[in-house]
């Protein structure tokens, strides 16, 4: 059974829709760019940018999502999302700093544990959750999160025989000194088809940062799961793989191995970037599209009512980005490194902010809401975890 918010939330008009630009991200509050192509094909050492696939690997225009049911319901603050192997999903509470296990059959929530030092505040706190490459053997747990002094990433051993409560480990700190702020901490984190990670961080409000190389801080890091520099990186000993970000939000791969970025623009565009190791995506002196030479731009870029662009997944021959100021789900077809078509909206205003959307295999994808990080509205039932139908 499909559960919807009790009340109505006001829909954007198709219209806007159209004023989407393609080629063309943002969040002032909420919580780029030119284009010398310097993608290449595939590695596992460079999971980037690659050459456009088949022409019948390409989606149609519409594509079509359906809520097959509701998971679960009453969580609180939920940020990142990992899917098990041997089923189920661990889901973090920004603000309450504990990480829970979600039986997806019936919905049933165990608390795992706290994880020691967050120190919510803002959008900082229990952030980003991924998996460790080996986890069928070392069962551990990567989380992204804010302390009194930076932002960080600590592992840990998941142990399901111990009792609710006493099931994490201690934690295992892999990566230190990102910076914090209030805003704009990123906090996604994911391991690449290379079984590197991939961390997405943000400017924390210091602009300068973004272009700073020394700074950890508006990057895309690529670490070893030990938390070293990853080797081949681009800018050698650094963990350092995209400059130029405002605050990395969401990071998904395609079939075809390469990378995808979503983040928070200013005041004009929220954007959706093809990554490649190297390049420089414009922030602070370009936003969205046509930021000069030198920088690269986004493959598509919305207006900050219309995005405020979080977690991403692919699926289905295109990327699947959440939205929390839009309150909606967007959809865009891939073309290789481009979009093939208009990205399309769906679920506007039905379930308020989406914070998190994670691949479940074939065409489902789990998508998690967002109302009760302080932003939203909650309502009866939130925050809640869909499954969802996409085509």
């Amino acid at each position: 059974m499909i559960v919807l918010r009790p009340a109505v939330r006001p829909t954007v008009a198709l219209a806007a829709c159209a004023t989407l630009l393609l080629t063309a991200g943002c969040s002032s509050g909420d919580d780029g760019q030119s284009s010398t192509d310097k993608s290449s094909a595939p590695s596992a050492s460079d999971p980037g940018g690659s050459a456009a696939p088949k022409s019948d690997d390409v989606p149609p225009a519409k594509g079509s999502v359906s809520v097959v049911r509701t998971v679960t319901e009453d969580l609180k603050s939920p940020w990142g999302l990992a899917p098990l192997p041997e089923g189920g999903l661990l889901v973090s509470s920004r603000d309450e700093g504990t990480i829970t296990r979600v039986d997806t059959k019936t919905g049933k929530k165990t608390e795992l544990g706290s994880v020691p030092g967050v120190a919510p505040a803002g959008e900082g706190g229990l952030l980003g959750l991924a998996l460790s490459p080996s986890y069928a053997s070392d069962h551990m747990v990567y989380a992204y999160f804010t302390t009194e002094s930076d932002n960080r990433i600590a592992r840990m051993q998941y142990d399901e025989k111990k009792p609710a409560g006493e099931q994490l480990g201690a934690p295992d700190t892999v990566f230190k000194g990102i910076p914090k702020g209030t805003n704009h901490n990123g906090g996604r984190i994911a391991f690449g088809p290379d079984d590197l990670l991939y961390v997405g961080t943000g400017e924390t409000y210091k602009t300068e940062l973004a272009q700073d190389k020394k700074s950890t801080g508006g990057k895309i890091l690529r670490l070893t799961p030990e938390g070293e520099p990853a080797p081949g990186n681009p800018f050698g000993d650094s963990p350092v793989y995209s400059y130029g970000h405002r605050n990395v939000q969401g990071l998904a791969w395609d079939k075809d191995k390469r990378l995808w970025a979503s983040e928070f623009g200013q005041d004009t565009w929220d954007e959706l970037n093809n990554i490649v190791a190297g390049d420089d995506y414009g922030w602070p002196d370009a936003e969205g599209k046509g930021g000069g030479s030198g920088f690269h731009d986004p493959i598509a870029q919305w207006h900050t009512q219309d995005a405020s662009p979080s977690g991403i997944a692919y699926a289905a021959g295109s990327i699947w980005m959440a939205g929390l100021r839009g309150e909606r789900l967007w959809r865009v077809p891939l073309d290789g490194t481009k979009a093939a078509h208009d990205p399309q909206a769906f679920l506007e205003g039905k379930y308020g902010r989406l914070r998190t959307v994670v691949a479940a295999g074939g065409d489902k994808l789990w998508l998690v809401t967002s109302e009760t990080d302080t932003r939203g509205t909650p309502g009866k039932g939130d925050d809640r975890i869909l499954e969802l139908k996409v085509s």
